[in-house]
């Protein structure tokens, strides 16, 4: 029997039955009047040289056009580099994942389904999720064949230096083991950097696979359009596995294609409501005397810890007020919930206050 990605099953259809959606984690993006076409990508031009999407994101990323593979999301990157990082990586007889504990349900359970082995490492909660080279050396083993993070962290929104990420990719080295590095959230950042798409980016280090798409940044969820980033004998074997997974859509890698010939002019407008949103929900906790966690730098998305009562209890009173947000449970970690803010900063007050007036009932029942 497969087993089911609990989060997946819990979530699908819950943003768009709530009045306040604090659940998803992506910037939000409008769908066209002709519900294909997202609002963002109508009347934009399409590239003047013609479809190669896998071109433009090898010019982005530094790397031959050999090094990308495109995937229907970023789900299936994940996957797909899970399993060809464990047939590559280690010895020739251990399939053995070594992943950051908290995580996203799917970077351990699909991975398994294909005979994957997981062990984890745990970002701490008391050192604000920071990402340890030092707890990745020391839970690798000889039969680590990879390393898979997130970064940012999904779900703490912690993002990691590219010198920390080298220093993990160094960690795995050691047991001749490769690094996946899940970076759809990479981009939150209020200015613009060197990365991809101006994020931090492990794309070029030693031993290393990445994975990113269009969704999370962009807010592109229905175009489906994911990648995953590496060197040539990497992406070959990731090929291999996404034999299993459909194809993208001939209509999402056109779209993508128009949204990267535009990428820049729809960074813009994204890092303003990342700078917007953060300093929404960077105040919002701040003010809060009955909430526990950090809101990282730019970060639109946290977890975090109500005093009191459990993440669950809060889920549970938030929908009650027609307000999504994620159980803890989902992460690891009962005792928390994560809140994202991905609409326009005006839904997003609207939706915190409602959050607001939720954790005064519950906590008031707590005491």
């Amino acid at each position: 029997m497969v087993p089911t990605v609990e989060y997946i099953e819990w979530i699908r259809g819950r943003p768009d039955a709530v009045a306040h959606d604090l659940g998803s984690s992506g910037l939000f993006a409008a769908t066209g009047e002709n519900g294909v076409v997202p609002e963002e990508l109508r009347g934009l031009d399409d590239p003047a040289d013609g479809p190669d999407l896998r071109a433009r994101l090898a010019e982005r990323y530094g790397v031959d056009r050999g090094g990308v593979l495109l995937t229907a999301g970023a789900t299936t990157a994940n996957v797909v580099a899970a399993i060809a990082a464990a047939e590559l990586g280690g010895s020739e007889d251990t399939r053995t994942g070594l992943v950051e504990k908290p995580t996203y349900e799917p970077l351990i359970d699909s991975p398994r389904l294909f005979g994957v082995d997981i062990d984890r490492f745990r970002r701490r909660s008391d050192s604000g999720y920071a990402l340890d080279p030092e707890r990745v050396d020391a839970a690798a083993t000889e039969d680590t064949a990879f390393v898979t993070v997130t970064n940012r962290h999904n779900p703490s929104g912690r993002l990691a230096a590219r010198e920390t990420l080298s220093a993990v990719a160094d960690a795995a080295a050691e047991r001749d083991a490769l690094l996946h590095v899940d970076e759809v959230y990479a981009p939150y950042v209020r200015d613009d950097g060197d990365g991809p798409f101006g994020g931090v980016t492990a794309a070029g280090l030693p031993d290393t696979v990445v994975t990113g798409s269009l969704t999370k940044f962009f807010g592109l969820d229905g175009l489906r359009a994911g990648w995953v980033v590496g060197d040539p004998e990497v992406v070959d074997a990731a090929r291999s596995a996404a034999t299993h997974f459909a194809d993208p859509s001939t209509p999402s890698v056109a779209l993508a294609e128009r949204a990267l010939e535009h990428a820049d002019e729809l960074a813009a407008s994204a890092r303003e409501r990342v700078a917007a949103n953060h300093d929404l929900l960077a105040d919002f906790v701040a003010g809060r005397d009955d909430l526990d966690g950090r809101v990282f730098a730019d970060a639109t998305y946290a977890f975090l810890d109500p005093r009191g009562v459990d993440g669950s209890t809060v889920t549970e009173a938030a929908l009650e007020r027609d307000l999504l947000v994620v159980p803890g449970r989902f992460f690891e970690d009962e005792e928390r919930f994560r809140v994202g803010l991905g609409c326009g900063p005006e839904r997003m007050r609207a939706a915190l206050n409602v959050l607001g007036e939720t954790l005064d009932d519950v906590t008031v029942a707590a005491v």
